[in-house]
C-alpha cells in the first residue's frame, strides 16, 4: 500500500468540477481583487470565531506582521513566544520592530505559562501563544498572565482553526490573531492565504489600512501600508469549503480515535490527547504529531513501506536555528524535536490507511523489543 503524508493534487481532483464552476463565476464576474467574496468570507470567519471582524490577508505571516506593527511595537520591546513554533512567529515580531523570547513547552507541547512568567521582563509588552496541529493553548492561564502584567496577546492561530479552549474559539482571546489557508490547512486554499481577527475597533482600522496601502474601509488615503490582501479567487474558494468545515473536523476527529486505538497501548509512543467531550480542549487536529522512540529509523521503515510521514520545520525549534540569534537551551522542547513525527491525518486518508499505518508501527517496535 501507499499511504503518501499529503496529496495536493486531490485538493483540486477531488472537487474538481466546484472548483471549475466557482473560477468559472468569479472569471465571467471579472472578480479579481477586493470583491463581495472577500467581503463574504471576511464576515463568516469572524462569525465562526467569534470576533467582531476579519481582515483577509496574503498569508498568515503577514497577519502577524500586520498585527505587531499595528500594535506599535517599539525598538526593543519583548515579545514571548514558544520555541515549538514555526520561525514566521519569530520573525513577524522582528520585521515589526520587536524582539522575540522563545520559551519552553509544557506537557501539551505548547508553550508552557510557567515558562511565560519566568520570561518576563521589564521590556515585555506581548505573548504571542502558538495553537498547533489543531489544539488551543492554555488561554486562561495565558490571559490571566497577561492581565496582571499589561501584555498584549497576539495569537498565531494559523494552525487553530475550530480548535477550542474551554468553549472558547482560538482566535478569539487575544487583541488579535492570524490564521492560514495554506493548502494543506484544514480550510485550505489553492494557494497562499490568511486572515486577521479581531474584536478591536481602533485595532481594526489601523489592521485594514496596513494590509491595503494605507486606505481606510473608504478607499482614503490615511496611513502608509502594504499590498497584502487575500486574493478574491482564493476567498471563493475557502467560501466553497468553509461550508463544509465542521463536517471536515468530525472526520479528522474520527482519523484521531483510530489511531488512538491502534498505537494507545505502545510504550515507545506519545500520542497527543485523544478527542473527548470531558477535555476542557475541542481539538481539530490539523496534524497528527506522535513522539517516538527509535523516530528517525521507524521514519525509515514506514517510508520504505509507501508511508509518508513529516518532521516539522526541519526537526528544529526556531531557537535552535543558528543564524537568527537565539542563545541557550529549552530542554524539554530539544527532547521533543528529537521524538517528534507526524502521521498522516487530512480527509484523503481511509480507515484501511490507518490500519496499514498503525499495523507498520506495530510491527516495527515489536523489531525493535526483540533486538533490545
Amino acid at each position: 500500500m501507499k499511504v503518501p503524508f499529503f496529496e495536493y493534487p486531490r485538493l483540486f481532483k477531488d472537487d474538481r468540477e466546484e472548483i471549475l464552476r466557482v473560477i468559472e463565476d468569479v472569471g465571467n464576474r471579472g472578480a479579481y481583487i477586493l470583491q463581495k467574496d472577500v467581503l463574504e468570507f471576511e464576515e463568516s470567519l469572524s462569525s465562526y470565531v467569534g470576533s467582531d471582524k476579519a481582515i483577509g490577508v496574503a498569508n498568515a505571516t503577514d497577519g502577524l506582521e500586520i498585527a505587531w506593527t499595528a500594535i506599535g511595537l517599539n525598538r526593543g520591546d519583548e515579545v514571548i513566544m514558544s520555541s515549538h513554533t514555526m520561525l514566521a512567529t519569530a520573525s513577524a515580531v522582528v520585521m515589526a520592530g520587536g524582539v522575540p523570547v522563545p520559551v519552553d513547552i509544557g506537557y501539551d507541547n505548547l508553550i508552557d505559562p510557567e515558562a511565560i512568567e519566568a520570561a518576563i521582563t521589564p521590556r515585555t509588552v506581548g505573548i504571542s501563544p502558538t495553537h498547533l496541529n489543531g489544539r488551543t493553548c492554555a488561554m486562561d492561564k495565558i490571559m490571566k498572565i497577561a492581565e496582571t502584567n499589561n501584555l498584549v496577546v497576539v495569537e498565531d492561530a494559523a494552525q487553530g482553526l475550530g480548535s477550542k479552549f474551554g468553549g472558547q474559539m482560538a482566535g478569539s482571546f487575544g487583541s488579535a490573531a492570524s490564521f492560514s489557508f495554506y493548502p494543506a490547512k484544514i480550510l485550505g486554499s489553492m494557494g497562499d492565504g490568511g486572515a486577521i481577527t479581531t474584536s478591536s475597533g481602533e485595532l481594526y482600522e489601523k489592521m485594514y489600512q496596513l494590509h491595503d496601502h494605507g486606505r481606510d474601509t473608504n478607499g482614503e488615503i490615511n496611513s502608509w501600508g502594504r499590498n497584502s490582501r487575500l486574493d478574491n479567487l482564493q476567498a471563493a474558494i475557502l467560501n466553497l469549503r468553509f461550508n463544509s468545515y465542521d463536517a471536515t473536523i468530525g472526520r479528522r476527529r474520527e482519523i484521531a480515535n483510530h489511531y488512538q486505538s491502534l498505537l494507545g497501548e505502545i510504550e515507545n509512543l506519545k500520542l497527543p490527547e485523544a478527542p473527548s467531550l470531558g477535555s476542557s480542549n475541542f481539538d481539530t487536529y490539523q496534524n497528527y504529531e506522535i513522539e517516538a522512540l527509535n523516530r528517525d529509523e521507524l521514519v525509515e521503515y514506514l517510508k520504505n513501506n509507501g508511508v509518508g510521514t513529516l518532521i516539522q520545520w526541519g526537526g528544529m525549534a526556531i531557537h535552535q536555528w543558528p543564524h537568527v540569534n537565539f542563545s541557550g537551551s529549552l530542554p524539554k522542547t530539544e527532547d521533543f524535536f528529537k521524538k517528534c513525527v507526524m502521521l498522516p491525518m487530512n480527509l484523503f486518508i481511509s480507515d484501511s490507511d490507518v490500519e496499514y499505518v498503525c499495523e507498520l508501527i506495530l510491527g516495527f517496535y515489536k523489531k525493535v523489543q526483540k533486538l533490545a
